[in-house]
């Protein structure tokens, strides 16, 4: 199976004294889907905008190295990638600092014909994956282009993958309940971060607003307390898992903790494990990638599970 994601990658700045890595919600579940992919039947592409600098190259680069297809990247002359600064607490909570109103993804739909429209018409990859970030990066007229995509695809037999990462300094609630709207009743699969969901929507029944939206399976992450998963969720008899988290002592980051875990439950999911088998891969990538800094961790930290 072939899944394409698309999103914003930027440049990361972490540690003490500062280390320059790569990151984004997208581009690292891309990456570990793509890892864990290799040996399940699963190829990844990416669908960005990068600038012509070095920096974009070392970008590609890097994504080669991981087995990241990148035919649906453009590279946009005058832009460059955006740049977020991350600090950790002792507890392994993070802050973020971004620099990215000018970022090269921004104008991914700046013209009438892009990358990722060419692939879906020519049915280049069986399942597309999207986030909140994804649409909430893009101008009102692009994310609407987004949201075409999105049912073009579903259209042409399709899956699409969403996963809700609210970003508060992106937009308002209002603006994100609006866009997850419209997103939610295409997806195949919810990832859906249970606070976040609070944050744009208030407390209310994450379940019963995505069986109205039309979604058939939904994943509600809870950090460390066991993730929620209600599959079959338009027919009769739902059938809901609950499936534990692994216990960490030594937490050093917890970027990336949620992405991780996307990775690892599509990668079983999409590869034909059951909801608690591959919720059990998330939660074991998640409780590694938490114990080294940053958003990407080596790919020798994670051999078991490839």
């Amino acid at each position: 199976m072939k899944i394409a994601f698309f999103g914003e990658c930027m440049i990361e700045l972490s540690g003490l004294p500062l280390q320059r890595t790569f990151g984004g919600d997208t581009l690292n579940t891309a990456l570990y889907l793509s890892r864990l992919g290799a040996s399940r039947g699963l190829t990844v592409s990416y669908a960005t905008a990068l600038g012509t600098d070095n920096i974009s190259q070392d970008m590609l680069g890097a994504w080669h190295a991981e087995g990241i297809e990148t035919h649906m990247v453009k590279k946009l002359e005058n832009k460059l990638p955006g740049i977020y600064l991350v600090e950790t607490e002792p507890n392994g909570e993070r802050h973020f600092h971004y620099w990215r109103n000018d970022s090269a993804a921004k104008f991914y739909f700046s013209e009438l014909w892009s990358p990722l429209e060419q692939a879906i018409d020519n049915h280049r990859f069986d399942a597309l994956y999207i986030s909140g970030v994804s649409l909430a990066i893009l101008a009102e007229e692009a994310k609407a282009v987004l949201i075409t995509l999105l049912e073009k695809h579903k259209a042409n037999g399709g899956m699409i993958l969403f996963d809700n990462n609210f970003r508060p300094q992106l937009w308002t609630s209002k603006q994100a309940q609006y866009w997850y709207s419209q997103a939610l009743p295409f997806a195949d699969i919810a990832l859906l971060t249970e606070q976040d969901e609070y944050a744009v929507w208030g407390k209310s029944d994450i379940v019963k607003r995505c069986q109205d939206f039309g979604c058939p399976e939904v994943v509600i992450k809870r950090g460390c307390e066991p993730c929620k998963i209600v599959s079959g969720l338009q027919s009769d008899y739902p059938d809901t898992v609950y499936v534990a988290a692994n216990r960490v002592e030594n937490v050093v980051d917890t970027c990336a903790a949620g992405d991780s875990f996307a990775a690892g439950y599509l990668a079983g999911r999409l590869s034909g494990s059951s909801e608690t088998a591959a919720a059990e891969l998330g939660h074991c990538l998640a409780s590694i990638v938490i114990q080294y800094p940053g958003a990407i961790i080596p790919s020798e930290a994670m051999k078991e599970l490839m």
